[in-house]
């Protein structure tokens, strides 16, 4: 079995794969809350022979490749380190890219075709967008949903600090359904006009696929969005294990 892991700035998805491009169970672990004795607990119904990480957060990254040598014996695969993603890559410093973004796109490639826009709603929102000739051309980054929330809490003298979710009205007619309703509508009709402009730019059949942490809340408010895969980026990280393992 292998186990993939996407370290994020503020969760740590991991996926264990069966058979080939079979996803058998998934689960998270705060960033700040790792610990090698929460990853055994998780862990300890199957047997894990391979592991591979992509990461934007390197001090956890280290630690995590550390117990992962000593937990199997062997070093887990690096995005980056061990594996490059095989995309052509026209940012202007390639290397300025986060590895987690490659992995998208390569992703959304193999899974949804192309042209394409992979938004991913992670503790920042970002936008990857893919040319017909499957080269990555760039994107937009933008704050994430819970991190306007605390913006607004932090920077105000009166906005409360509050728990990201679904707002109850369009009209918020409080100040915690104001809060919701501005951050949730306003991000995804934000998300609808990028995607429509995107779409113009690419052309005809230009899919947008959405995936990260929050994507099942916001998903349904986007009208413009062709699909959700909440599960691409480790999907993308046992695509690239299988294709090294046959190289």
């Amino acid at each position: 079995m292998l186990l993939a892991i996407d370290i994020g700035n503020t969760n740590i998805a991991f996926g264990i794969f069966s058979g080939g491009n079979k996803i058998i169970h998934t689960f998270n672990i705060p960033t700040g809350n790792y610990t090698l004795n929460k990853l055994r607990r998780s862990l300890r119904k199957f047997k894990i022979d391979n592991a591979i990480i992509c990461s934007v957060v390197p001090k956890v990254s280290r630690k995590i490749e550390k117990d992962l040598r000593d937990f199997l014996g062997r070093q887990p695969y690096i995005i980056g380190k061990h594996i490059r993603v095989p995309i052509k890559n026209l940012y202007l410093s390639p290397q300025a890219v986060g590895q987690d973004r490659l992995v998208n796109a390569y992703a959304g490639i193999r899974l949804y075709g192309v042209p394409l826009v992979v938004v991913d709603f992670g503790t920042a929102v970002t936008f990857d967008v893919i040319s017909k000739k499957k080269e990555y051309l760039g994107g937009m980054i933008l704050p994430g949903l819970r991190i306007s929330l605390e913006a607004l809490n932090q920077h105000t003298a009166l906005l409360p600090k509050i728990k990201l979710e679904a707002p109850k009205t369009l009209i918020g007619r409080d100040t915690k359904n104001s809060m919701l309703s501005g951050v949730v509508y306003g991000f995804s009709s934000l998300t609808d006009s990028l995607i429509a402009r995107i779409k113009d730019k690419l052309g005809k059949g230009t899919q947008a696929i959405g995936t990260g942490g929050n994507i099942g809340l916001i998903s349904k408010y986007c009208q413009r969005m062709d699909g959700k895969d909440a599960n691409l980026t480790l999907k993308g990280l046992n695509m690239l294990f299988l294709q090294q393992k046959n190289t």
